[in-house]
């Protein structure tokens, strides 16, 4: 099989980052990226959720009544309040 090269432009941090973690994974970006590649062709998919940073609608409701100072428990005093509390 013939390879091709492929240029990339990255964030400089985000690839000191993304180098590092994979060395500690054993593999350079280039092995990591035709990872990346072979998996999103058997799949046929990106091989990973893509999406807005978007709250379900349980969070959005906890952070609406937060705003409406409803369901607020505490402060504690000390620990073993908090931890009755959380026991009962």
């Amino acid at each position: 099989m013939k390879n091709v090269n492929v240029t990339l432009r990255v964030d400089e941090d985000l690839k000191k980052q993304a180098d590092a973690l994979f060395s500690e994974l054993g593999m350079n970006l280039t092995t990591a990226f035709n990872i990346f590649l072979r998996q999103s062709v058997r799949e046929q998919q990106i091989p990973f959720q893509v999406s807005k940073n978007i709250p379900n609608a349980v969070t959005l409701a906890a952070m609406d009544a937060s705003e409406k100072g409803e369901d607020l428990y505490g402060p504690y005093d000390s620990v073993s309040d908090l931890m009755e509390a959380l026991n009962a």
